[in-house]
């Protein structure tokens, strides 16, 4: 999967909100100021070479879908965050987040309860 842009993310995040659309309703959902519509075009039809989006054709116009789940981009993008900055050790990212207060103790516990849920989950499994 290839790494996205900001401004491919940006669309990308529209078409996982909303859901298929064509590039005028993209366009529509855009901050201001908004960009010009050939130039969300050309980036849609971009998205659609790299593989994160599809189409289907509606009349005389393509409807886009986003063909990469949102889930399996952010599991990516965290992992090569990850790998990056703390060199492939999530204990390393977590105690960065304790240590300069981004994470409460009670967010920790909320955290290592998942984690013991999902372990026990595994075994049983």
């Amino acid at each position: 999967m290839k790494k996205l842009s900001p401004k491919e993310e940006a669309i990308m995040a529209c078409f996982w909100q909303h859901g298929p659309m064509f590039v005028k309703e993209v366009l529509d959902k855009m901050d201001e100021p908004k960009p010009h519509f050939n130039t969300v075009s050309t980036f849609i039809r971009s998205l659609e070479s790299k593989g994160w989006l599809g189409h289907e054709t509606i009349g005389n116009s393509y409807r886009y879908f986003p063909t990469v789940d949102s889930s399996e981009w952010r599991e990516k993008s965290i992992g090569g965050f990850v790998d990056k900055f703390f060199g492939k050790s999530y204990l390393r990212f977590v105690s960065s987040l304790v240590k300069d207060e981004k994470i409460s103790t009670e967010e920790l516990r909320e955290l290592i309860d998942m984690i013991e849920k999902n372990s026990s989950k595994n075994d049983n499994g």
